[in-house]
Order: C-alpha cells, then sequence, then structure tokens
C-alpha cells in the first residue's frame, strides 16, 4: 500500500490530541493506526501517544504466525486492544493528572489484499471503490445508539447536542472490546482513517471528490481532506491516515 499521513491541530485547539500512523514490517504486513485522545489538562495527549507508541511496539515484536490467517490476525488485534486498555486504564489510576484519560482507536491491519479492522470509539474507516464510497465502521456514540433505536435520523444526528459523547473509548474502563470488521481491497480501492475531525466536517461525497481527483498526489489529496476540514471551521483536531493500493495514480 501507498500512504500519507496527515495529524493538524485545527483552528480551535491549543494542543492535538490526536495521533495517526503508519507502520509496515519486514515481511510486508502493515498497520495503520488513528487515535484520538480525550481528558482534562493534557491527559488525551497522554492516552493518544501512549496507544500509538505500545501499538507500534507489539506490532514489530509480534511473530509472524500471528499474521497468517484470518483467525490469528483477529486475535491478535483483540488482544492488542487490551492489552493497549489496561496499559492506559493502569496509568490513569496511578497518575491523578491523567484521571479520566481515554482514546479513541483504529487500528487497521493490511497483508496484501485483505484489511482487518479494530475499532473502539467514533474515529472511522471509509472505503473507496471504483468511483463509490462507504463507511466501514459504526461509531460507538450515543447518537448512533438513538439512531439505532430509531429515536433520531441520521440527518437529526448532524447537529445533535449529545454528538461528541462517546459510549466506548480505550482506557476509561478495566476492559474493553473493540468492533472487528473485515474488508478486501480491490485495484482501485483507496482506504480513509480518520479523527471525527474530518468525518463531522465533510461528506462522504465531499471526500470521494477529493480522493477521486486525478490531478493530485496522494500526499496532496490527504493534504486537501484536512484543509477543507479546515475550511469548514476547524474545531477540532484533523487526523488521517489515507491508503492507496500500489500501482494506483
Amino acid at each position: 500500500m501507498k500512504y500519507t499521513v496527515e495529524s493538524d491541530i485545527g483552528l480551535k485547539r491549543s494542543i492535538n490530541e490526536d495521533r495517526a500512523a503508519f507502520f509496515r514490517r519486514e515481511d510486508g504486513v502493515q498497520l495503520a493506526l488513528v487515535a484520538d485522545g480525550m481528558g482534562g489538562h493534557n491527559a488525551g495527549d497522554v492516552a493518544s501517544t501512549m496507544a500509538t507508541v505500545e501499538a507500534r511496539k507489539l506490532f514489530y515484536e509480534a511473530h509472524a504466525e500471528h499474521f497468517e490467517t484470518p483467525s490469528t490476525k483477529k486475535a491478535w488485534l483483540l488482544q492488542t486492544v487490551r492489552k493497549l486498555n489496561q496499559a492506559l486504564y493502569q496509568h490513569a489510576k496511578e497518575n491523578p493528572d491523567c484521571s479520566g484519560m481515554g482514546t479513541t482507536l483504529i487500528l487497521v491491519l493490511v497483508n496484501e489484499s485483505r484489511c482487518l479492522i479494530a475499532h473502539v470509539g467514533d474515529s472511522r474507516v471509509y472505503h473507496f471503490s471504483a468511483g463509490t464510497g462507504e463507511q466501514i465502521t459504526k461509531d460507538h456514540s450515543y447518537v448512533n445508539a438513538l439512531i439505532d433505536s430509531g429515536e433520531i435520523s441520521e440527518e437529526e444526528a448532524v447537529h445533535h447536542p449529545t454528538k461528541n459523547v462517546i459510549l466506548r473509548a480505550l482506557g476509561t474502563d478495566p476492559s474493553v472490546e473493540p468492533d472487528i470488521y473485515s474488508m478486501t481491497l480491490t485495484p482501485t480501492s483507496f482506504v480513509l482513517v480518520c479523527s471525527d475531525g474530518l468525518s463531522n466536517k465533510l461528506s462522504i461525497k465531499e471526500m470521494a471528490t477529493i480522493i477521486y481527483d486525478k490531478q493530485t498526489t496522494l500526499q496532496e489529496k490527504g493534504q486537501q481532506l484536512v484543509k477543507r476540514a479546515n475550511d469548514g471551521g476547524g474545531e477540532d483536531n484533523i487526523s488521517l491516515v489515507l491508503l492507496m493500493k500500489e500501482g494506483e495514480s
């Protein structure tokens, strides 16, 4: 996969509590990550940084057999999320300044044309292929629960007062279980992993217009997505990893 990583403080925040990263092992297995931290003082920054650093360590130290089959890859993702959650939760207990800290987390494990995704919170994964786009992950948020129950529509959710309340995060509870998604890539695939600073500002159609622009490089596409979110107000940090199948222009 070709990739580009962007993480921008936005226009209103004094600190960037997002982290975005891409790692590639010597055996070809790749991992994209986005973490959107939360908590008082600098605790959100601590949470997202810890999650990123520890995930990188676990990824590079893992034995190759963890990535041989869909079941072993799923097991590795589940174990990794649980270890990260335990580390963050323990750190918050031992450090009063970090009490209540947490972070969203997206881990996208890529091996050839297969993606396996672990998801906690309201950061998102989108898949764009053959001119169309779809949201893969489902937000662990209060408004999404209201949508599922039929109490509000997706249109009403856009401006709902509890839009930013999430129901599941890494590090806030003694245990957490991620949702796992599987995805097959095509020769025209783009995969967008992003924090809500981007997804709250751009529709899938707007994202697709930027991503499918044949006149821009992958890096320019990432920069344009961030710029468009800032043009829309930039109230939050904006982070993304944009992946593209090798050989695509």
